[in-house]
């Protein structure tokens, strides 16, 4: 009697892609050997949530402007005039967003293997950090150099809108560090979601480009 014998069936070896390779950030190696997974893509919600919380922010604080520009007419309105280190907080602040857009470079040179493997792909983003914090004292410095004068939250409507734009901006600031944090972090693991940085560097520069509208409108509504 014949037996017919099935030949097994041919299992062909799976290719992860983009290992050993250098094509975007896709588990990219290093050209010392140590591979450091930067995941390219992630969940939509992930992707657009930061979209969201920035809409959420720009409405508040639009909320507040019409609030500020409604209740300027009123009788007891007094003029304030300006802390002057509120300037130099600027300057701070936008200096941060050249530092964080010189972390993401280094990130990526980093990751693709290319440069010096020897610099610290953190070096920046620890530089924007310290920046951030120097931003959020010389806010409080603020906020003391008007106390010291007798000035307070309810001394009159023009400071109340004005403890209420700058502290509500400096807690999403302080929202900001902890984004930085969460992404020094990431890179210390060896894992990085390209838009994790990405997203933490939009709400960065969204927190510059705030306060130089809040600046402005305090200075010119108050």
């Amino acid at each position: 009697m014949a037996t017919t014998v099935h030949e097994p069936p041919q299992i062909k070896p799976s290719r992860s892609p983009g290992v050993g390779g250098h094509n975007g950030w896709r588990n990219l190696v290093p050209s010392d050997g140590d591979l450091r997974a930067v995941k390219d893509y992630s969940p939509p919600p992930a992707s657009t949530g930061i979209w969201v919380g920035l809409a959420a922010i720009s409405m508040t604080f639009a909320a507040l402007t019409s609030a500020l520009v409604v209740r300027q007419g009123s009788s007891d309105w007094r003029h304030l005039s300006l802390p002057a280190i509120l300037y130099f907080n600027t300057l701070v602040l936008l200096a941060s967003s050249v530092t964080l857009e010189m972390s993401r470079r280094q990130v990526a040179t980093f990751m693709g293997g290319v440069g010096n493997q020897a610099v610290k792909p953190t070096r920046w983003l620890y530089l924007t950090l310290l920046l951030g914090l120097v931003f959020v004292a010389g806010q409080y410095a603020a906020w003391k150099q008007l106390s010291g004068q007798g000035v307070y939250l309810a001394s009159n409507p023009s400071s109340s809108f004005f403890y209420v734009f700058t502290a509500a901006h400096a807690l999403h600031v302080l929202g900001g560090l902890g984004g930085l944090i969460y992404v020094i972090n990431k890179i210390k693991n060896s894992v990085l979601r390209r838009s994790t940085l990405d997203a933490a560097s939009r709400y960065w520069h969204f927190m510059g480009v705030l306060w130089v509208y809040l600046l402005l409108l305090l200075w010119l509504k108050l």
